[in-house]
C-alpha cells in the first residue's frame, strides 16, 4: 500500500517512469473524484497519483471535486500528499520556472464546498489551520531540491483565487499588499480538507508566469505559460523521483 500520493496539477498529468500497477475507481460520499487513482511504483517505491484536473485536463479549478479527491486518497490509505501546482509569481524571487514550497495560504475562493464537517454532526467541529502545510514534508521537498542543485523559495504565501480566469493587475496588487508571494487557483480548499482528514500535506509550486502587472507588466501569453511549465515540471519530476528514492 502506498503511503504517499502525488496530486498533479496543470503541466503534470502523469509521472514519467511510473510503473502502473492498477487504476482504481473510487466512489465517495461526496461524488466522483477527478479520475481513477493510479497505483504505481516509481524508483522502487509505491506511490499513488491523481490528476487534479482529470486525465485530459478538462476540469476547471472551480469545478474540481476537492472533497472527493482528498477523501479518495484517504480511503486508499495514503498518509502523505504532495500537491504540485502551477502558480503565477508575485514576489520578485518567483520568476517563470522557479520552484517554491509555500508555508502559508490566503483563501480568496468562494462557493467551493470546503469542509467535511457540516452534516449529521454531534457537535460543531473546528480544526487548527494556523500552519496549513506539513513542515516535515516541506523540509523533505526543500532538501531534494537542493540535492539536485535547484534553487527553491523555501517559504511563501499561496494566494488561492477562484479562476478559471486569470487575475487583474489590481487584484494582484491587492494580493501583494496582503502578503501573497504567488497566486494559484487550486490550493484551497484542498489543503484544509487534507488537514481535516489528518493527511500530511505540502505543496510544490512552479511559477508558470509573472502574475498580472508583475515582471515587465506585459499581457500574459498562454504559449509562454506552457513553455515555462515544460521546464518547471521537468524540475519537479527530478525532485519527486529523488524524494521517493529517499523515503
Amino acid at each position: 500500500m502506498a503511503d504517499l500520493a502525488i496530486i498533479g496539477g496543470t503541466g503534470l498529468t502523469s509521472l514519467d517512469g511510473l510503473e502502473i500497477i492498477q487504476r482504481e475507481v473510487i466512489h465517495t460520499p461526496f461524488g466522483e473524484p477527478s479520475g481513477p487513482l493510479t497505483h504505481g511504483v516509481l524508483n522502487d517505491k509505491a506511490v499513488l497519483f491523481l490528476a487534479r484536473h482529470g486525465d485530459g485536463h478538462t476540469i476547471p479549478p472551480h469545478r474540481i471535486n476537492y472533497r472527493a479527491n482528498i477523501w479518495a486518497l484517504h480511503h486508499a490509505g495514503v498518509k502523505r500528499v504532495i500537491a504540485v501546482a502551477a502558480v503565477g509569481g508575485i514576489h520578485a524571487a518567483l520568476p517563470p520556472g522557479a520552484l517554491a514550497i509555500p508555508d502559508q495560504v490566503i483563501d480568496y475562493t468562494w462557493g467551493r464546498p470546503g469542509t467535511y464537517f457540516e452534516d449529521d454532526l454531534t457537535e460543531v467541529t473546528h480544526i487548527d489551520f494556523s500552519y496549513p502545510y506539513c513542515d516535515e514534508l516541506r523540509a523533505m521537498l526543500i532538501d531534494q531540491c537542493k540535492a539536485v542543485g535547484l534553487d527553491v523559495c523555501e517559504t511563501g504565501t499561496y494566494g488561492a483565487t477562484q479562476g478559471p480566469r486569470l487575475e487583474t493587475a489590481a487584484e494582484i496588487a491587492r494580493m501583494d499588499r496582503d502578503g501573497c508571494t504567488m497566486v494559484g487557483m487550486t490550493g484551497m480548499p484542498e489543503a484544509v480538507l487534507a488537514r481535516e482528514l489528518d493527511l500530511n500535506y505540502a505543496c510544490c509550486a512552479v511559477s508558470a508566469n509573472w502574475a498580472a502587472g508583475k515582471g515587465d507588466g506585459s499581457i500574459i501569453s498562454m504559449a509562454e505559460i506552457e513553455e515555462n511549465l515544460k521546464s518547471g515540471m521537468g524540475r519537479v519530476r527530478q525532485v519527486l523521483q529523488l524524494l521517493l528514492s529517499n523515503l
